[in-house]
């Protein structure tokens, strides 16, 4: 698949990790993957939420809210000791609509 280098705003979810929400930065983003940092490491295998927002020069349109799950399919270590890189596939996506409060409030994987 191809990728597309794109600094996005995200969040992300871990199954077991009080689902407290993990801010980061996506580097890129393909239609079956993302890859972004994070300051601790993930298992490989590890079934994730990531929710971010597509900006209207993306979409052609008005910004576009998107979460899906996940899996860790490589986790690599960065010359920075505080980032470590993370590759994920994309399983299931959902987008949501725009200035919802409850948007967060859904029940993350694994509860």
């Amino acid at each position: 698949m191809r990728r597309f280098d794109m600094r996005l705003p995200a969040s992300v979810r871990v199954a077991g990790n009080g689902f407290r929400d993990l801010l980061t930065e996506t580097q890129n983003v393909s239609a079956r993957g993302v890859f972004f940092y994070l300051d601790r490491p993930l298992a490989e295998g590890a079934r994730i939420e990531v929710t971010m927002t597509f900006p209207p020069h993306v979409t052609l349109t008005e910004p576009v809210r998107v979460r899906f799950t996940a899996r860790v399919v490589r986790v690599e270590n960065s010359h920075s000791v505080s980032s470590i890189g993370v590759a994920a596939m994309i399983e299931e996506y959902e987008f949501l609509r725009s200035n919802t409060a409850t948007e967060f409030g859904k029940p993350a994987i694994g509860s």
